[in-house]
């Protein structure tokens, strides 16, 4: 019972992954204000980085370091059952056989978890500082912006992935309307601030 409920279990996480696949094709995303200025996170080494090397942890997706997991679980609890019936003509109990193959399992996961990170593709992240968007061009989506009263605007950044920002302009007597296009020329804390590209007289974009 225990093996059969770890292959339903890797059978699951195999659906949950292809399923999770759709959101790779989500190409829009919006500006994290609580992000560093580097967009990066300073990595502090912990106690258990030693055991989780060891045990693989890291090298591959969560779901998959779970599934190797519970796979091997589940095929050294089969072996081990099948062993044991045709030694002794009786498999060993349930819950025994169950913990020789968990401390079998967890070791044997490192083993395979450590080659198997080394041949996945590396995640990538096209994520961004939110100071990047300066001097890129915008397009006001909603609204009027007015000094004091910001508008939603759509920028791209360098992968070509749409941010919404909020935008008043940078001239304090300027109107932003809706399908102007603007240029982001400063920021001040969350909140970017633009010039029409018409008072500017910028060419269009190619």
């Amino acid at each position: 019972m225990p093996f059969a409920v770890a292959f339903v279990l890797v059978v699951a996480l195999a659906i949950v992954q292809a399923v999770g696949l759709g959101d790779l094709f989500s190409s829009d995303a919006d500006v994290d204000p609580a992000a560093g200025v580097d967009g990066e996170a300073a990595i502090q080494p912990g106690a258990l980085d030693g055991l989780y090397t060891l045990l693989g942890i890291g090298r591959v997706p969560l779901t998959i370091w779970m599934a190797l997991l519970l796979f091997g679980f589940a095929a050294i609890g089969v072996s081990t059952q099948a062993l044991a019936e045709s030694l002794t003509g009786v498999p060993l109990h349930r819950w025994l056989a169950a913990l020789l193959a968990a401390g079998a399992a967890v070791p044997l996961t490192g083993v395979l978890a450590r080659p198997l990170g080394a041949i996945l593709p590396q995640d990538e992240t096209s994520a961004v500082s939110t100071d990047t968007l300066l001097g890129r061009r915008a397009t006001i989506t909603d609204g009027v912006a007015r000094t004091g009263s910001p508008a939603r605007a759509r920028v791209h950044d360098i992968h070509g992935q749409a941010h919404h920002v909020m935008v008043e302009p940078h001239e304090a007597s300027s109107e932003l309307h809706a399908g102007d296009e603007v240029l982001l020329v400063r920021r001040e804390a969350n909140q970017f601030y633009a010039t029409a590209l018409a008072e500017r007289r910028l060419s269009p974009q190619g």
